[in-house]
Order: C-alpha cells, then structure tokens, then sequence
C-alpha cells in the first residue's frame, strides 16, 4: 500500500486549452528568487514564494502596457504586480482580502512620506524603547536580561491563533514594547512604514519561523535583537524612498475585498490587464503565512476574527471550507472538475482515509473551481475589450497524490466563460518530495473579445 500511495497519479485527458502550445513565451527567466536589483520596495515585506518582479516585467512588455494602460491584481497579496507597474509608470489596482497584506501593499506603493520625518520618528521610538526596555532590567543592545524582570505576552486567545513556538518569550516581550511606542505616533505618517518594518522583521528575523511550501516552526531563538533589527528595515525603506521622492508615479489603488465580488469597487470596461497569482487548489492555508504578524500587530485578535478575514477568501484548502460555501455550482456543469472530484473521493475509499479534512478533498476541490468562475465571470464587468491577462497557476498532488492540472483546468473554464485562451507559458517545474515528480507551474494567458452582442 505505501508504495503504491507514493507512486500512484491519476492523469486527466487534456482539455482543448490544455492542447494548445506550452512554451517560455514571454518569460526570459524562469529563477522565482529575487535579483538583488529587484529587491527595492519589493522586499518591504514579501511571501516566500511570490513570483518575482521580473515575471510582472515579462507580461508588462509581452501586453505592451503603457502609461495609458491600467493593470489590476485581483489577488495582489504583498503587492508585486502593483509594485512592479508602478516603478514601470503604469496605473494598477490591487485586490487582497487577507488583511496584513493588503495593509503591505498599500505601505509598499506610498512613496509620499517625507523621509526626514520618518527618520526623526524612527529615532524617536528606538530611544523610548531601548529606554523603557533599560528600566524593566532587559538591554536590547547586549542582549542581556534581569532573570526577575516580568515578561508581557499575548492574550490567551490571541496566543491560540498564532502557531506553537514561533517567537520566543523575550523576543515578544520586546516586540510589544516596541509596538506601543510606535502606537504613540499613530497621527504621523510614518506610523505605518513604522508598523510594517516590525511586521517584516518579526518574520525574517525575530520570530523563529521557517518558510518552504508550508510555514513552520525553525530554530528557536531565546533572544534577538529586536530594536536593531526593526531599524534595519527602516533603513531599507529609507534608501528606496530617496530615489522615487522627486519623481512622479502613477497612482496605485488598494481594496481590501474578496476577488471574487469586484463589480462594485473597479469601474466597467476600465482594466487593460490582468497580472496575478491565485491561490492553488492544495492544502496550503495562507493565513498560516502572515499569521505571527497579524496577530502581534493587532490584525486580527483571536480565531473568530480569523474565520471572519477567511471567508473573504477563495476556497483553496480544508481549512477555509464552510457549510454554506456554494461556489461549486459555478462548475457543476464541468465534466473534468466532477470527475476529478469523483477520483479523489475514490483515492480516499480505496485507500481507507476518514478524517474530517480528507473527507473534504472532493469538495474543495469543485469549490475552488467554482471560485474561479466566479471571479472569471466578475471579472468580465471590468475589463476592456481585447484586454490581455496572465495567471500564474501551479499543477497540485496534495489531494492523496491525484494530479490536478491547474493551468489546463482553469483556461477550459475562462473558454467556458468567453475569453479568448491564447497559450500557456512554462514558467518553471517544481519537484514534489511527495510523488517524486515535477509538477509544472505555468502562466495561463487569455484574452477577453468583449461581450457578444
């Protein structure tokens, strides 16, 4: 049994779309990591596995998008499409319903904030904290700690939406410090370049997470040099503002809203493109990614709050799967998503899986479909004739080892909806610790004609 479960894949017969030429096409680098000439303001604050600027530059020159385009991300998350467009003159718009990066985003394309009060802001805070810190018997520049000095924590049920160990007792202590002195200049304007470098810090430095596909718990720190580090990415943001200060940029626009409902916030026929990334059907919880942040800079403050920014959110894993989800019956007419359903629900019988969450499997699976036509379908109210788009979808095995063809899936649903399926391009191939394969990650680019008449 262990050996058939390791080596076992279901294949489905391609699609129309899936026939199609798969080539590089437009992408002139298929490295997801970040140039180091690349890092400016998109390293602010950035997933693990966001795609890189130099895939949003591939689309932007493939598109032939100026000044006079406007191009929408309606699943934005840390903001590199819009990011990208705007150091590229291009008026974007952004659509992210997890909370913390939508509030990255937003930080990450305002570049109007006067430096000489952000540093004096800056400065203002460290003194206080390194002071009020001093006091309690903790000296963050030794890193040295009175054994009797009191810790503060989090509340018992904002502890229980953060995941186990991820930051150490004196690293949070110090951390909440630092947040209520930079509570103490809400007013300014630096307020929140302030709370997203202690956001970016927390992740990449003071916490003890790891990241690969799923967040996880690394090596545990029993202190760090909390102050120090939050200042290294002010620095940062410093040195990227200076160059854009005397410059003009086209403005960048954020919703925090749910991309499958967008008619109501982006004008009809005022897209030109579409650059973005959805989740991909896999057992993946994304909120698990932004979770030790959120909860430490008040984005959220226990799990009920949680299950609230979740159901925004497309149906993408058991995790965010609720009794009165009905986007399935967007795809009930779909052939290949029923049957891969049905084979998944197989897979589960034959192989005698029982638990809540594999019972799921199934169900997810038509739900994140049906999420997709969903927003495909909205989607059609906001762009403009001939606008070109590019998702970039992953193929998934989390689903008990059954293939799911994302990008082949998702361009027979768009041919479904009207859009025009031109080609998908390969990105790159990922290899699977779990089948011993590689699975394709593509870019699927379609064009909308305009509605018949």
């Amino acid at each position: 049994m262990a050996e058939y479960i390791q080596h076992s894949f279901s294949f489905y017969a391609p699609s129309k779309s899936a026939l199609l030429p798969k080539n590089v096409g437009a992408i002139t680098n298929n490295n997801n990591s970040l140039d180091s000439a690349d890092k400016a303001f998109h390293n602010w604050y950035r997933f693990i596995l966001s795609y890189p600027p130099h895939l949003v530059r591939d689309y932007i020159n493939d598109f032939d998008l100026n000044e006079n385009a406007t191009v929408l991300d309606p699943f934005c998350g840390t903001g590199t499409t819009i990011v990208e467009a705007k150091l590229n003159q291009i008026p974007a718009i952004g659509i992210e319903a997890n909370p913390f990066p939508y509030f990255a985003s937003n930080v990450k394309v305002n570049w109007s904030v006067d430096i000489t009060e952000l540093q004096t802001v800056t400065e203002t805070i460290t003194q206080a904290t390194y002071a009020t810190l001093l006091h309690q018997g903790i000296d963050d520049k030794s890193l040295t700690c009175d054994p009797d000095a009191e810790l503060t924590t989090l509340d018992a049920q904002a502890a229980r939406a953060v995941i186990k160990n991820s930051i150490s007792p004196l690293p949070l202590h110090k951390s909440l410090v630092l947040l209520e002195q930079i509570k103490k200049h809400q007013n300014s304007a630096a307020y929140k370049y302030c709370i997203l470098a202690l956001g970016n810090a927390l992740v990449t430095n003071i916490g003890n997470l790891r990241f690969g596909p799923e967040v996880g718990v690394g090596k545990i720190k029993k202190d760090a040099p909390v102050v120090a580090l939050w200042n290294c990415e002010i620095k940062k943001m410093l040195h990227d503002l200076q160059y854009v200060q005397k410059n003009n940029y086209p403005p960048a626009k954020l919703f925090h809203a749910d991309a499958r409902y967008m008619r109501s916030i982006i004008p009809p026929n005022s897209v030109d493109a579409v650059i973005t990334s959805p989740p991909y059907p896999n057992e993946k919880d994304y909120t698990r990614t932004t979770r030790l942040e959120s909860v430490i800079l008040g984005f959220f403050a226990d799990m009920s709050q949680l299950r609230t920014h979740k159901k925004r959110l497309l149906r993408s894993n058991t995790r965010g799967v609720y009794k009165v989800d009905d986007d399935d019956i967007w795809i009930k007419d779909n052939q290949k998503i029923q049957e891969l359903a049905n084979t998944i629900e197989k897979r589960r019988i034959d192989l005698g899986k029982t638990s809540g969450f594999e019972k799921l499997y199934p169900r997810v699976v038509k739900l994140y479909f049906g999420g997709m036509a969903k927003h495909l379908t909205e989607m059609t109210n906001v762009l403009k004739p001939g606008a070109k788009l590019a998702y970039v979808v992953g193929d998934q095995a989390s689903y008990l080892r059954v293939l799911i063809q994302t990008g082949s899936l998702l361009a027979e649903i768009a041919e479904e909806i009207g859009y025009q399926v031109e080609r998908t391009d390969l990105f790159r191939t990922r290899f699977s610790t779990a089948t011993k394969t590689e699975l394709r990650e593509e870019v699927v680019i379609l064009r909308w004609p305009g509605n018949k008449k």
